[in-house]
Parts: structure tokens; sequence; C-alpha cells
């Protein structure tokens, strides 16, 4: 499979997204190519770079206005597992969070299993799972660190600004 890619900045650094010829996305990432390529397939190719203004204008949206309703065509690649649990990320509202035990409990299944597709989801921000914290209020492990994971919290009203 080949696909376009884009990379622009953000207030939390440079953000990547992969994309066919229609503008659906497959992967994003917090970080340039390499970022962006590890988050697809092997065998997915990034063909060309190519702006995507729908998705630049998205983003910087949510940045700028704190716009959180993304209508953008999503094409996550995984098991019906993961389509489940990513499903239910999206189902997460800005400014919340909530545990890997809230989604395992209303998927029926347990917190591990929901971590690993969590941990697993190819398309970061729209598919929101900075979202999910521990058990214990903790940001627990996200793909692109906890710095970021944080700031995005703060950016959605969903933790109180770190102190200076």
């Amino acid at each position: 499979m080949k696909l376009h890619h884009d990379t622009f900045p953000t207030p939390v650094g440079d953000f990547s997204v992969a994309f066919d010829d229609e503008g659906a996305i497959y992967a994003t990432a917090f970080g340039g190519r390499r970022a962006l390529q590890a988050r697809l397939p092997r065998a997915t190719e990034l063909a060309s770079v190519r702006p995507a203004p729908a998705i630049r204008q998205t983003v910087t949206a949510y940045f700028r206005d704190g716009v959180s309703t993304f209508a953008l065509k999503l094409k996550p690649l995984g098991s019906a597992f993961q389509q489940t649990v990513w499903a239910e990320l999206r189902r997460i509202p800005s400014g919340k969070t909530c545990t890997y035990g809230d989604i395992a409990h209303r998927l029926r299944s347990s917190p591990r299993a929901v971590g690993r597709a969590n941990a697993t989801n190819p398309i970061s921000l729209f598919i929101p799972c900075h979202r999910v914290i521990g058990a214990d209020g903790q940001l627990t492990g996200y793909a692109f660190g906890q710095t970021i994971k944080q700031r995005l919290l703060e950016h959605e009203g969903a933790l109180p600004p770190a102190g200076p």
C-alpha cells in the first residue's frame, strides 16, 4: 500500500499524517516521517509528500480554538477487537479522561487487553488514546511521551496546567 504523508508544526511539536488519495487517514504521529512510518504496517510505503490542507486545518482548529469534533475519514488498520477499543476511545469527550478499567468494563474485557489495543492505536489525537489514564489517576504510557500527553490533556482542560 502506498500512502501520502505530510508533516507540520503544532504547539506540542511536529505532527505527521499518512493518508490515501481520498484523504482517509491511516496513521498519525507526533514527530516526523520516521515516527509516522513506525505506526504503519511494514509493507506500507510513504510514497510522496503532499500537503493535507483539511487535516492541517482540523489540527490547527483543535489547538487554536479547542475544536474537538473531527470530521475526517479514519482508516485505522487493526483487528476487530482493536477497532472496538478504538471506537470506544472516540467516545471519550474532550476535557474528560477514563481508565483502562472503565473501557474494559464497558467492553466486557480486561484492562490489559484494552491497554494493548490502546497502545497500538495508529491514529493518535483523532482517536484520543491520550485521554486514557491509569486506575490511580496517573498519566500512564503514551507513544509520544508523558510530556505531550500531559500537554494535550491540559489543552483540553482535563488537567490543570502544570506549575512554573
